[in-house]
């Protein structure tokens, strides 16, 4: 078989898990070994867009597609779903969810576009509560999603019924509220890690909070952080190195020194 096809992918990977002729490690792999990796190639994707590489993120695409397909193969070895299962579902759905697009309903614009999205996915976790007595409004936000975004995702559902400040006001007070919890601990005399990790997580949660309020991505906006540091501190290198100097051997104060010089210079 050698059409580059999606057919030609599924049968590589039939061949991989083949119990007999197939790889090894391959054979040796199970869902809960290959979500890391599939989480992994996800953000590998974003970088790739990030850096404006479209090399990049075709080769990265490819690898998460190869995930999609290597958890597909595994539950058609189990006989639950394959993977034409996946692609009907994830099609049904698309078409379910826009119907202004595919039927006859009018949507005037992107954010009226959002807004019938979240409220059509609402109605389906509805649908599928209507028997489950200890249905939540937190219900389906995944435990295994980075912790930034799903404190995000908790916030917004949590919003969506009432439970949230009017303005970015009461967001802010909240974190300088968090902030003070968690200086008390730290001047505690032998502050208990498991309270320091508590209160340092009420703060990161709160600062998630406030990312949202202001209209903005918290991820993106740590992005954009680490980069800053990243570029800052770069520069403080080469601004040692150039004057013979070692980071090593410099002390706290010269790199900040050179550091506060590296913002400047921006």
């Amino acid at each position: 078989m050698t059409e580059h096809t999606i057919d030609r992918l599924k049968w590589i990977m039939a061949r991989l898990r083949d119990p007999e002729t197939g790889c090894p490690w391959d054979v040796e792999q199970n869902f809960a070994s290959i979500a890391p990796y599939t989480i992994e190639e996800a953000y590998e994707v974003a970088d790739a867009i990030e850096a404006g590489d479209m090399e990049a993120l075709k080769d990265e695409l490819g690898d998460l597609l190869l995930q999609v397909i290597f958890h597909s193969q595994m539950a058609d070895e189990r006989r639950v779903f394959d993977f034409d299962d996946v692609t009907e579902t994830i099609s049904d759905k698309m078409v379910r969810r826009h119907p202004h697009v595919f039927e006859d309903e009018h949507v005037g614009d992107a954010e009226a576009q959002t807004r019938a999205w979240e409220e059509t996915k609402a109605r389906e976790r509805k649908a599928r509560a209507a028997d489950d007595p200890d249905h939540s409004a937190l219900d389906g936000v995944a435990k295994g999603l980075p912790a930034l975004l799903r404190a995000l995702k908790l916030q917004k559902r949590a919003a969506r019924v009432g439970f949230d400040w009017p303005g970015a006001e009461g967001a802010l007070a909240k974190l300088r509220e968090e902030i003070d919890e968690l200086s008390q601990e730290v001047r505690r005399p032998g502050a208990d890690k498991e309270k320091l990790a508590d209160e340092l997580g009420d703060v990161l949660f709160s600062v998630v909070n406030l990312a949202r309020k202001l209209g903005m991505d918290p991820e993106a906006a740590l992005r954009h952080g680490n980069a800053k540091f990243e570029r800052r501190f770069r520069i403080m290198e080469r601004r040692l190195k150039s004057a013979g100097r070692d980071l090593n051997g410099a002390g706290l104060d010269e790199m900040e020194a050179e550091w506060r010089q590296a913002k400047a210079a921006e």
